[in-house]
């Protein structure tokens, strides 16, 4: 009887170990917190990008928008690794996430009374200011809210954690743009930021549950020496100056699709907004699809996964990037997808498991800053979007994606062996 009944023990435990980290009470309030911010996240890439371009038609302010918010998210983002390397990281994130409710309800607001509209030609500079306004916040907030994760759960259930993070996030992914989508062409666009406001409340009202965990860094200090600290402990760690400076490679290359998709939608698929939301859903499909099969991974060939996903990137984007059938966007855009949870998920899981708590806020805020370069690489794909076919431009972005990623493969063996 008792192997019979360990086998049965042993099979659901199996079952369920993807599951592991929702076991901890702490750990449940972390996730539903960052489940609501993510929602937020998934809802404003298609409406954010798609409202400017119904306003101006122009590919160049496309790319003006991703610039402004990437240059807080960039510079503010040392300051929040510092300041969550301070103070108890819950305050910082929820900070973060009122000030984003707010930010939400104004925009809402301005988009009811008709004052942002294409019949008020100089509306979208309230777009430009409240991408300045969020990019700061989630500069400020983004740090706190990754390294927190390593201070709520044990040290060998950080990947679990991350990953079930990650699989909650693309299963947003899978929905919340679609709804976007319909929201927008059913109720337009002041119906969407009312939604993001609520949700952000939410988002606040979980993460006040958290404990306080200690702070760091203890005393005051100059923070800009602890900003300059950070950069010397990243230096000297190889392993992660190589994984910061890869997912940051990947990321400028890869992710400026988001960005311009709306041009996309609107004059190569012509597929509209409901049409973006089930192209974002779908890449959220292929991204749950890794993040669930990371959840169940032992910590093994780690290293070698996260180049792989440049790889894998890089070769669905120049497919998606020349395509004009809608079909066979669809079925290439589930690779970026599943591309992106593998580099995001193992990246942060290995910075996390790597840093010393001391320097861990600074650490992820520089693994947060590549989302700011991202975005000035999408504010040049969009000055060259005037003049050049957007899809020569994500195509030989991709390219070089792949020539980086493979060159990474094959030289830099010490990562590859990387559990």
């Amino acid at each position: 009887m008792k192997p019979s009944e360990d086998n049965k023990t042993g099979g659901a435990s199996s079952r369920f170990r993807a599951l592991r980290s929702l076991k901890n009470p702490t750990y449940r309030f972390y996730i539903s917190g960052s489940l609501c911010q993510f929602a937020c996240l998934s809802m404003q890439i298609i409406t954010g990008p798609l409202l400017m371009y119904r306003i101006t038609g122009s590919p160049a302010l496309l790319g003006t928008m991703a610039l402004v918010s990437a240059f807080p998210m960039i510079f503010v983002s040392l300051f929040g690794g510092a300041i969550a390397d301070r103070i108890p990281k819950k305050r910082v994130v929820i900070m973060g996430l009122l000030g984003s409710s707010v930010l939400a309800i104004v925009v809402a607001l301005l988009l009811s009374t008709g004052y942002i509209s294409r019949e008020n030609p100089d509306s979208w500079m309230i777009l430009i200011v409240t991408a300045l306004i969020m990019g700061s916040l989630m500069g400020l907030m983004m740090p706190a809210l990754q390294a927190i994760v390593a201070e709520i759960v044990a040290r060998e259930e950080l990947m679990n954690a991350v990953a079930l993070n990650t699989m909650g996030m693309n299963t947003l992914n899978l929905m919340a743009p679609g709804l976007a989508g319909f929201m927008i062409d059913a109720f337009d666009f002041h119906a969407v930021y009312f939604t993001m406001a609520g949700l952000y409340l939410c988002g606040a009202f979980f993460i006040s549950f958290l404990p306080a965990t200690g702070q760091a860094i203890t005393g005051g200090g100059n923070i800009l020496e602890e900003i300059r600290r950070g950069f010397q402990y990243i230096r000297k760690d190889r392993m992660i100056l190589f994984v910061l400076g890869f997912s940051l490679m990947v990321t400028v290359l890869a992710m400026p699709y988001q960005q311009l998709l709306p041009i996309y939608v609107d004059d190569i698929l012509k597929v509209g907004a409901t049409g973006m939301g089930v192209l974002m859903s779908v890449s959220g499909a292929g991204a749950l699809v890794g993040s669930i099969t990371l959840a169940s991974l032992p910590n093994k060939k780690r290293g070698l996964m996260l180049m792989a996903s440049g790889l894998v990137a890089g070769m669905a984007l120049v497919v998606f990037s020349f395509s004009a059938t809608w079909a066979l966007s669809l079925s290439v855009i589930i690779f970026i997808g599943l591309s992106h949870t593998f580099r995001m998920t193992i990246g942060s899981t290995l910075l996390q498991a790597r840093a010393e708590p001391e320097y861990r806020g600074r650490v992820m805020s520089i693994f947060s800053m590549q989302w700011g370069f991202m975005s000035v690489c999408t504010f040049v794909a969009g000055i060259l979007a005037e003049y050049i076919p957007v899809q020569w431009i994500l195509g030989s972005l991709a390219m070089l994606l792949i020539a980086l990623s493979a060159l990474a493969i094959v030289f830099i063996p010490s990562i590859r062996k990387l559990d």
